[in-house]
Order: C-alpha cells, then structure tokens, then sequence
C-alpha cells in the first residue's frame, strides 16, 4: 500500500511539474515582427507619468549594475542586460550558456507598459579547466534557435526566459505600487539675506 502511494505521489509531481513548465511557456508570445516578447500593460490610478517614470528609473537603479547604460526617451526607459540559462545532465545542475535581453518600460498618467525582447542566446561549453564558459563568436537570436536546437533544449531556454521576465516583472509591478519618497529635482533657491533690515 505504502509503496503503491508513493508511486501516485510521484506521477502526481510529474504532472504538476509538466503543466507548470507547459505555464512558462506561454508567458512569452511573438510580436508583429515574430519576435519573442513578454509584455505587460499596469493599470496605476491616481499616479502622474512624472512619478511613474521616476520609480520605474529608480527600480532601474536598484536591480541593475552601477555603469549600465540606461537609454532614456519621452517618458521610455530601456536597459540592456543577460540572465543565465542552466541544464541539467546527470541530474547535475550547470550553467548552459546567456541570453541577452532589452528591457523597456513606459509610463502614462494612471498606466505603464514594459517589455522584454531582442533575446539573443549565447551557448556555453566546458572548457579544459572544468569550467562552463561562452563559446567565442557564437550567438543567436531565440527566434533562429529551432534551427540550431534541439525541442527539448529550447522549450528549457523558454521556460527559464519566461520565469525571469515574469519574476522581473512582477518585482517591477510591486515597486511602482509602493509609496516611495524622492528627492526633488532640480536646484534648489537660494536664499537672499537683506541686511537692510533687521
């Protein structure tokens, strides 16, 4: 009895873990250039684009490394970044390579938009010391990935790319919910004493 239980629970956790892995997924869809993208409109009453832009460059600030180059628009922030991709031989855990991304947020009064896209993969190998490190010159948008990787490989890299984004996302949408308290732009007046009276 005990042994037929622990073989439903099993089949159970495959299962789960099928579907949630299936879940991932279809977080990212193809844009009207069939680029990968994960994209997400945020309703935000009662707050300013001005305030807007200024969490979401402050949230810009805070996850992403000092000296990132961050292109700013009309109201558009866009951030260039990779995150790492991981496979499992062996029930061994490594990495398997980058993918490189673009991040873009933009605010409007009571709403914003972000997106993640232009994912390119960059695959690793082991090298002679033992460790994974990029393979020199090599590197492919997703969308060209069927052609270079297996199915199983590429929904893996789908799945990752859709859990980050959504994580990011998700970080993103609790930040700009929050109250936060800036500093005011700009310079300050300067006082001017009139000595004439007293």
């Amino acid at each position: 009895y005990i042994y037929t239980m622990k073989k439903i629970l099993f089949l159970l956790s495959c299962i789960a873990a099928t579907y949630a892995a299936n879940g991932q997924k279809t977080l990212l869809a193809l844009d009207e250039h069939n680029k990968y993208i994960y994209y997400q409109v945020v309703d935000q009453p009662n707050a300013s684009r001005d305030s807007l832009d200024r969490k979401a460059m402050s949230f810009i600030r805070g996850i992403y490394k000092k000296g990132k180059a961050i292109l700013t628009g009309d109201s558009v922030i866009s951030i260039k970044d990779k995150m790492l991709t991981y496979s499992v031989l062996a029930f061994v855990k490594h990495e398997s390579g980058i993918i490189k991304y673009t991040l873009t947020i933009e605010c409007k009064d009571n709403k914003y938009r972000y997106w993640f896209t232009d994912f390119v993969f960059a695959p690793y190998y082991k090298d002679r010391y033992g460790n994974f490190v990029p393979q020199p010159g090599i590197a492919y948008s997703l969308e060209k990935a069927a052609a270079r990787l297996d199915k199983k490989e590429l929904d893996e890299y789908l799945d990752q790319t859709g859990a980050y984004c959504k994580q990011t996302g998700d970080g993103l949408k609790a930040f700009m919910s929050q109250n936060h308290l800036f500093a005011k732009s700009g310079t300050q007046p300067v006082k001017k004493i009139i000595t004439k009276k007293w």
